[in-house]
């Protein structure tokens, strides 16, 4: 990958912690997939598309990847950038990037994939429409 911001459809600001340095003096590859799951849920939250506490469907994370181009240490301001790469009948490929605050490349990028499933009973279910209308906002590259 090592797409540039314009390659993104929705942006988060992050402001790194002081625990997610580490011994090294940078930001420990961990603190990325958190990252990760924030834009992630705080876009379909705010789209309307995902309720934590009651809904339905829930994603389980199947895969995730990251490839680290530039370090990062606090307190940096960041951006995280999200974007949907493939939207399945129960999955969604999401690809996603943090940049330095106001730059263009990516210090990393990364993927989840997520399979959407029945609260319950903790099976493959269709996505809902509404969830499938918030993806399609912000699918392609």
């Amino acid at each position: 990958m090592n797409s540039p911001r314009a390659a993104y459809k929705h942006f988060l600001p992050i402001q790194t912690r002081w625990a997610d340095n580490d011994i090294y003096g940078h930001v420990n590859n961990v603190a990325y997939y958190g990252y990760f799951d924030t834009i992630v849920n705080e876009y379909l939250i705010g789209a309307g598309a995902l309720d934590i506490h009651g809904g339905a469907v829930i994603g389980l994370v199947v895969e995730t990847g990251c490839k680290y181009f530039a370090p990062l240490e606090f307190p940096q301001k960041l951006e995280g950038a999200l974007r949907v790469a493939k939207i399945g009948n129960s999955s969604v490929r999401y690809e996603l990037a943090i940049f330095k605050a106001g730059e263009n490349a990516p210090a990393a990028e990364g993927h989840f994939v997520h399979v959407y499933v029945d609260r319950e009973t903790r099976r493959p279910t269709p996505l809902p429409a509404e969830f499938r209308k918030a993806l399609e906002k912000i699918a392609g590259a």
